[in-house]
């Protein structure tokens, strides 16, 4: 019976791409047409054929992780990306599954408190397990957010340098300047901030191996005067900064929790200040979290529509004196790491097991196919407590980069 619903359902779906599924009784069906992917699945356990019936999203990872489904490494990109496609362009997903999302959508609530107990949780579930991990697939600074490719031709490290350059441009940061970086990962946006620009900068962070990899990199790169790393909630922080800075943590705060931090980048910011959050974004109306994600990968994450953080920006009493949207940026960014994750492989499963290997390669073709074929991109939004602390025009972002290097000669180097 379970057979039957899922053929049903993929005959629906499929319909661009061409999808070869192996049963468990040795019977192989095609689905689709000619088109960019084509992938071979092979269903070795019968058991997941009613889990993918109820449960289709959570069901796919659970069983690629637990090998009930097989697919090659170098096509995993290829079947999700298919399925997604066609979800997004057909809409052909069964009721009760649509009903299910829809149901989810409006408990989410529920799961996304995020309080101080839970977010701290939460962080060690997926940043405490391993630096040397991240090391095996991010650029040498350790970059774990959406970098900017100002070409196509930029190396990993290259685009993410200009990620940093650009989001400081946005700062508009002059030596001596107090800095507050919210969610500071592994200390690099921080340690930029006060190498290039002079910033004396306070990182805070819910990972302890981020606040001591951070920590170390600041006193090896002869910045500890500089720079405070901090493993500290940024709802307990009390001083006030001229310039706050978050990239990639928003996603972790979850909707009820929008308001406060809002209010709290208000509350933390000097009247001349000037704020800038990096968040991964939807252009589309608000929609739960993947469940496969939200269970083996972030717990407690969110990530937001605009509509979801207008009335939070509007109602903190701050200027949104810019919003920028970064399309293409994500999805080059999240290849490179999965090229790095592929060629380290034997060191990852070797450090961990093949289940997590699945796991963790799911989950890089996952997000990759978020922002590839579905409608998910990166929000910066600058904020200010005064019209006129930024510019009028975006030009100041885009003067040549000789006269911050002539007014930083080190920054060069």
């Amino acid at each position: 019976m379970w057979d039957t619903i899922v053929d049903r359902m993929l005959q629906r779906l499929v319909q661009d791409g061409e999808l070869a599924v192996e049963w468990p009784d040795g019977r192989v069906t095609e689905y689709g047409q000619p088109e960019e992917f084509s992938a071979h699945v092979k269903i070795t356990d019968a058991s997941i054929l009613r889990e993918l019936c109820l449960s289709p999203v959570l069901a796919l990872g659970e069983g690629y992780m637990d090998g009930r489904i097989e697919v090659a490494p170098d096509k995993l990109y290829d079947f999700v990306a298919m399925l997604v496609r066609n979800r997004e362009r057909y809409k052909a997903m069964p009721g009760w599954v649509n009903a299910m999302q829809s149901f989810r959508n409006r408990i989410k609530h529920l799961w996304l408190k995020n309080t101080p107990v839970t977010a701290r949780r939460n962080v060690a579930h997926h940043y405490d397990i391993s630096d040397d991990l991240y090391r095996l697939f991010l650029d040498r600074d350790m970059q774990y957010s959406c970098a900017y490719f100002a070409r196509p031709d930029m190396t990993l490290e290259e685009a993410q340098e200009a990620k940093k350059q650009h989001i400081a441009k946005k700062l508009m940061i002059e030596p001596g300047m107090r800095v507050l970086d919210i969610g500071c990962g592994w200390g690099g946006m921080a340690l930029t901030l006060a190498k290039d620009y002079g910033a004396h900068v306070t990182g805070v962070t819910l990972s302890s191996n981020q606040k001591r990899t951070a920590t170390e990199r600041a006193e090896a790169a002869g910045l500890s005067d500089k720079t405070e790393f901090r493993l500290q909630d940024y709802r307990d922080v009390t001083e006030t900064f001229d310039r706050i800075v978050s990239v990639g943590m928003l996603e972790h705060v979850g909707p009820p929790q929008f308001p406060v931090y809002f209010d709290k980048v208000a509350e933390l910011l000097a009247p001349d200040g000037i704020s800038l959050i990096h968040t991964i974004g939807n252009t589309c109306p608000p929609g739960p979290t993947s469940p496969w994600i939200m269970k083996y990968i972030f717990p407690g994450g969110y990530v937001p529509s605009l509509s979801d953080l207008a009335a939070p920006m509007e109602n903190s009493g701050l200027w949104t004196t810019d919003i920028e949207i970064l399309r293409g940026h994500y999805g080059p960014t999240l290849h490179h790491w999965r090229d790095r994750f592929e060629a380290n492989v034997d060191k990852v499963r070797a450090m961990y097991d093949d289940r997590f290997v699945r796991m963790f390669r799911f989950y890089l073709v996952a997000c990759e196919t978020a922002f590839e074929e579905q409608r998910q991109g990166v929000f910066q939004l600058q904020m200010t407590r005064k019209q006129y602390a930024v510019p009028r025009t975006r030009n100041y972002l885009y003067r040549a980069d000789e006269s911050r290097q002539a007014a930083w000669p080190q920054a060069a180097q």
